[in-house]
């Protein structure tokens, strides 16, 4: 001791606090001032921070926290962000630098460099001038170039990471480059907006340089708990291809896809989404998934609901949009301007009110349970019809607030005789229409009162009456549900150590009455208006196979085969030869439609699922019509996986009813690993058509990742629709923190 100076020399040296501990050859320690000197081999760590540095020197005050540190090396342990796109690791954040000062919470490092990675040989590191870090909270680089291994990369003269637990600090985005898409090379520029803790935006710029500007915002908010809402809008300057030869070759647009739930007072909920496409044109071409390009239904939702007891009540506001084809082109013939033609059919209901009640019993002690379905809406329908030549003949448009009132009670019951039973139910169902139509063939008119010009003359049109129409069916409904079969096996198989094989038959008598050819004067808003007469015998059985595997029942095996027995084949006069019909009980059957014609049976509804062994899946639904003596649309699905990282799915879809055009596709898929796997990963799908013989979509991604990093490229391939194009991706994660490039985590295929 010198007084009030502590002066400590070992081997090593040290002192020791219940927050930091020193270590060193020699230390010099002022129990007045808190001023502290360590010379030689230098260690610190804080216990509270969960940091530790080593220098040649150190110059330190224990009261404000504050120091100089020469010829510095430390490491912090990292924040873990374990969210998908985002690569973990567990390596500490590693610096080294020439100095380094710490002020308060800040420190600063002077000519140096930091990484995640291992030490002594960094897959990835950032060397700049000087960096200012404040643990949990921020780190900025000034004049720093990136390295990938001992490549310089590229250079930031200012860079900004978040080291927040949520971080949001706005800047500008790392720009992007994409060297070849549908427009050529695309460079891109974004930037990041924090609001406020509650809300926040991202905007993102990207110049095609063949003429075509793309811009996407992304808005986010959660201002409260329990309500949250988001939307993200995408749209595009088209000025034309090269080449460019007019509107035809300009794809100019806009989506808007909007979602967002709330949790209201007193148990109300509100949620909803809207999808708004400017024209289906836009949407093929510049789409960034496969599906969007693909997919030709947009639906937008609102609703406010309250279930309680065994009560709903819902308010919607829908629209649907169903695009045909793409847009037709019309050329103006005094001015030659071209503008296009949408052929969607465009469904709304603004509003509609629901209230309904699930099945509850009527009296006590008596096997009667009463339900019921009410609703109460407006609703409107556009539907164009083009000739042959694409010229519009017929618009096919309700008034903008059609009403629809609908009351359907319902009575059930259950009879027990022995291990047979029986549920019987009998129903009312009364709608009201503020709006009616009638089927005419080609003698009919159009709007401008000239007859239909290229219309086949068997094709049948819908016109509208401004007339109302009430609509009364009345039906009954019988299920006998037949005991079950079961038979153990006890031998031990591949599949388990016990198996149970269980035979359900079930028998449905259906009886609906009331409707008749009062069908056709329907306006075909959604499910509720398909409605039709019908006398009719469900068939169905079911075949289970349950395997006992570790002490455990599992369902391994399920097959189900439904088929219809119809005794009045015209559906009380519904049906019209010669076009589809669909009705409500046929969709109960099957997805598509079967009926051209007076038909006394269905087609045989197949419903296949397995897992044979743990690690499989299998599902096969198709229809057989013994009319044709064959299966006339099939899709089968089969997924496998064995250990962590393998993983293939196969399938196909297949349809060959005579009523809807032919199709048959192909797809597959298989992985190798997965995001945060360490090493090689990659992955590939494919979509066939064997009856365009065209590859569809495929999409191949190879990723390789480190300890500390990770580099993934893709490449995908479209050609659906007016959509021919090559696209190659690239993406470089750091473990901890975020990635950057042009792969976006959406369109990744793990």
């Amino acid at each position: 001791m010198r007084g009030h100076i502590r002066i400590v020399r070992g081997h090593p040296a040290e002192i020791e606090s219940a927050t930091e501990l020193f270590r060193a050859d020699e230390i010099q320690f002022d129990e007045d001032t808190g001023d502290l000197r360590a010379e030689g081999h230098v260690y610190f760590r804080s216990f509270t921070r969960n940091e530790q540095l080593w220098c040649s020197r150190l110059e330190y005050n224990t009261e404000d926290e504050t120091g100089r540190y020469y010829d510095v090396r430390g490491e912090t342990m990292p924040r873990i962000v374990a969210r998908r796109g985002v690569l973990t690791g567990n390596e500490p954040f590693h610096f080294e630098g020439q100095w380094a000062e710490r002020i308060g919470e800040k420190y600063i490092l002077y000519h140096g460099w930091v990484t995640n990675c291992k030490i002594p040989n960094p897959w990835w590191h950032l060397k700049g001038q000087r960096f200012d870090i404040i643990p949990a909270d921020r780190s900025i680089s000034h004049q720093a170039w990136f390295y990938v291994w001992k490549m310089p990369i590229f250079y930031a003269p200012y860079f900004y990471h978040s080291l927040e637990k949520h971080p949001r600090k706005s800047g500008f985005l790392i720009p992007n480059l994409v060297p070849h898409s549908q427009r050529g090379p695309m460079y891109g520029i974004g930037y990041y907006w924090a609001i406020n803790r509650s809300y926040d935006l991202t905007y993102r710029f990207q110049d095609y340089t063949s003429q075509a500007l793309a811009h996407n915002i992304d808005f986010r908010a959660k201002p409260r708990a329990g309500t949250s809402f988001g939307a993200i809008i995408y749209g595009v300057q088209d000025f034309g291809a090269p080449g460019y030869t007019g509107p035809l070759n300009t794809y100019s647009g806009m989506n808007i896809y909007a979602a967002g739930t709330s949790e209201l007072p007193d148990g109300w909920i509100a949620r909803g989404y809207m999808n708004y496409t400017s024209s289906f044109r836009f949407r093929q071409y510049w789409s960034q998934s496969y599906n969007d390009a693909i997919g030709s239904e947009i639906h937008s939702m609102g609703s406010v609901a309250k279930n309680w007891s065994t009560y709903t009540f819902d308010t919607i506001f829908d629209r649907t949009q169903n695009f045909i084809s793409t847009e037709i082109p019309e050329t103006n013939p005094s001015t030659g301007a071209v503008s296009f033609l949408s052929d969607a059919v465009a469904i709304h209901h603004l509003p509609e009110v629901e209230f309904s009640s699930r099945d509850h019993p009527l009296l006590n002690n008596i096997p009667l349970w009463f339900s019921f379905d009410s609703d109460a809406g407006l609703l409107s329908r556009y539907d164009p019809l083009f000739n042959n030549n694409n010229v519009l003949v017929y618009r096919y448009q309700t008034s903008q607030a059609v009403s629809r009132l609908n009351v359907s009670p319902r009575l059930t019951s259950a009879l027990h005789l022995g291990d047979f039973h029986l549920v019987p139910s009998l129903g009312l169902d009364e709608t009201f229409y503020s709006q009616s139509q009638t089927q005419v063939n080609q003698a009919a008119v159009n709007e401008t009162g000239a007859p239909l010009q290229d219309v086949s003359p068997t094709e049948r049109i819908n016109e509208l009456l401004n007339q109302a129409f009430v609509r009364s069916a009345r039906d009954f409904r019988l299920d006998l549900i037949f005991p079950s079969f079961a038979r153990v096996f006890n031998k031990k198989t591949i599949l388990g150590d016990k198996l149970k094989h269980v035979i359900e038959p079930r028998v449905t008598y259906k009886y609906v009455t009331g409707i008749g050819s009062d069908y056709n004067q329907v306006v075909r808003f959604d499910t509720m208006d398909i409605l039709s007469n019908t006398n009719e015998l469900d068939l169905s059985l079911t075949n289970r196979i349950y395997a006992k595997r570790g002490g455990t029942d599992q369902e391994i095996f399920t097959w189900e085969l439904i088929q219809a027995r119809y005794f009045d084949p015209t559906f009380g006069g519904a049906l019209i030869t010669g076009q589809p019909n669909i009705f409500a009980t046929t969709a109960d059957i099957t997805a598509y439609t079967f009926l051209t014609g007076p038909r006394t049976y269905s087609p045989i509804a197949s419903i296949f699922r397995a897992s044979p062994v743990p690690g499989t899946g299998i599902q096969w639904q198709a229809d057989y019509d013994p009319r044709f003596g064959r299966i006339v649309d099939s899709d089968i699905s089969v997924d496998y996986r064995w250990s962590p990282k393998y993983r293939i799915s196969v399938g196909n879809d297949q349809l060959r009813n005579d009523v809807l055009p032919a199709a048959n596709q192909y797809r597959a898929r298989f992985d190798y690993g997965d995001a945060n796997r360490r090493g090689l990963n990659a992955g590939i799908e494919a979509v066939y058509d064997i009856q365009a013989h065209v590859l569809r979509y495929t999409t191949a991604q190879v990723t390789f990742n480190t300890d500390c990093c990770g580099l993934s490229m893709e490449y995908r391939r479209y050609n659906a629709g007016i959509r021919d194009e090559s696209q190659f991706r690239i993406a470089f994660s750091l473990a901890n923190l975020g990635t950057f490039g042009t792969l976006r985590k959406q369109d990744r295929l793990f």
